[in-house]
């Protein structure tokens, strides 16, 4: 009927590392890349961007109507 002793002082440690381990874990797939990686993962997505931009029919505005109609038009 009784359950098994449990040192809590030594769950909690145990607990404290396996959380430290799953951290590490995410941080060396975040953050352990080569410079070649980063690199070349920047060069990728600058061009995804120049190509994105190449296909646009307008360029964006450089100012907003502020009163929250389109165009700034008066109704």
């Amino acid at each position: 009927m009784a359950g098994d002793i449990v040192n809590l002082r030594q769950f909690r440690k145990k607990q404290a590392r396996t959380e430290k381990e799953r951290q590490a874990e995410q941080n060396r797939i975040a953050f352990g890349r080569t410079k070649a990686e980063k690199s070349l993962t920047r060069a990728l997505n600058e061009k995804a961007s120049k190509t994105l931009d190449e296909g646009r029919l307008e360029t964006p505005a450089t100012t907003r109507p502020t009163d929250g109609t389109p165009d700034g038009e008066k109704t």
